[in-house]
């Protein structure tokens, strides 16, 4: 990308310093005090790399992608068909047309409930989630077994939190069609063994459709290497804009998979009495897109191969081991995911005081965590919870962070009883 960030010279071992500097938000304040922001499974802020390259767009190379002759859309289909091929190489996609832009992994997973498990399956067809799941890897196939008469199957969790393996591979059968599980529970953490659920899967003749979005962010993905069929992402969780995500599908799938969307751009020809539509991954992208998204996504992933995933990763998991020990000696406080692999997310409860009240309190001490279900109802129910605080970590998180959090949270026990 153009946007000349020093990131790429920093010093080894990861200049956390360095890389908060990118980010403009992290120097506010909320109600007088330092922001301290560990909400980052809900979503990312951005580096100013990542805005300067949309302002840019914007004013120097903005135009309608693919319909136009003149320079200035020419201009805007090389970025915006630049910024796909990022995304792709990112994630180890064999070509760029295997790269779907969507508006997030909400829209990813529909598109291929839709489009193709509309298409292949069923009545008494299985569909195998996971205990652990977001509502968007749930609801979307909900809503297909409704249409095809499919029976989903239901894989549970340990109460560490980690996927019950000896039920998932019971659970497969001559039925089984899809699969479709998070590579990293946004409630938990639990990081899943990914490649030994999408090769007993393929054992079964099932493709597999891996929720990433809690994947991207945080640890280099190959999804050659994972061998998944579809694999969904947002921007927003990985530094980047809202709006914007992809769907990788392995080529030969995403032929097979009819169009999620109708109108303009995704066709070849439209009469009143047959339409004719385009190869992926133009099939899927009805209308005008989010160009300048898109445009953004790929500095996000610019930003992040300079500074390179396996020190990402390398970090966070020291401050996730930093963090587990400072909760763990808090009097009251229950973590909940405790599985022993993980990413960070800090899940957790305090006996007596309700975790909503809990983020109240913290956000006067200018720290900022999630508490809710965190769009995984079935999780909450496993542990009989309503909700838990979920303190989430990303690249630009430190130590002094995690040391706030764990002050303010005997506070605010004391202030709330």
């Amino acid at each position: 990308m153009s946007g000349d960030s020093d990131i790429a010279r920093a010093p080894s071992p990861f200049d956390v310093e360095r890389v908060r500097a990118d980010f403009p938000i992290l120097s506010t304040t909320v109600h007088g005090k330092p922001l301290v922001y560990l909400d980052n499974a809900a979503s990312t802020q951005k580096p100013r790399q990542v805005l300067d390259s949309m302002r840019r767009f914007y004013e120097s190379d903005y135009a309608n992608v693919h319909r136009g002759l003149y320079q200035l859309s020419v201009r805007a289909t090389e970025a915006f068909e630049a910024a796909r091929c990022k995304v792709g190489r990112f994630v180890g996609a064999e070509s760029c047309g295997e790269i779907v832009f969507t508006s997030g992994t909400t829209t990813a997973i529909n598109l291929v409930a839709h489009g193709y498990g509309g298409d292949h399956l069923g009545p008494g067809d299985e569909i195998v989630l996971t205990e652990m799941e977001h509502h968007s890897n749930i609801v979307p196939w909900q809503m297909l077994a409704g249409r095809t008469g499919a029976e989903l199957r239901i894989v549970p969790i340990a109460d560490d939190g980690s996927l019950r393996m000896d039920e998932y591979e019971r659970l497969l059968g001559p039925r089984t069609r899809m699969v479709c599980v998070a590579h990293t529970s946004n409630a938990l953490g639990t990081r899943n063994p990914m490649r030994r659920i999408i090769d007993a899967a393929h054992a079964c003749g099932a493709i597999v459709v891996v929720d990433g979005a809690q994947g991207v962010p945080h640890e280099k993905i190959d999804v050659r290497e994972l061998d998944c069929d579809f694999f969904a992402f947002s921007g927003h969780k990985m530094f980047g804009p809202t709006g914007i995500g992809a769907l990788y599908g392995k080529a030969e799938l995403l032929e097979k998979t009819g169009p999620f969307l109708g109108g303009g751009e995704m066709i070849h020809s439209v009469t009143f009495d047959e339409t004719t539509y385009k190869d992926p991954p133009h099939r899927f992208e009805a209308g005008t897109p989010d160009i300048t998204g898109a445009v953004g996504l790929g500095a996000a992933v610019d930003y992040l191969e300079q500074i390179g995933m396996d020190r990402v990763e390398a970090y966070e998991r020291d401050l996730l081991d930093y963090g587990t020990r400072l909760l763990e000696e808090i009097p009251r406080l229950t973590l909940v995911g405790t599985a022993a692999e993980k990413c960070g997310i800090l899940s957790f409860v305090i006996d007596g005081v309700h975790p909503h009240d809990l983020g109240t309190v913290l956000d006067m001490e200018g720290v900022a965590v999630r508490a809710g279900h965190h769009c995984a109802q079935p999780v909450m129910d496993h542990f009989g919870l309503a909700a838990t605080a979920r303190a989430s970590l990303a690249l630009y998180n430190t130590r002094e962070d995690l040391d706030v959090l764990a002050a303010s949270i005997p506070k605010a026990i004391e202030l709330l009883g």
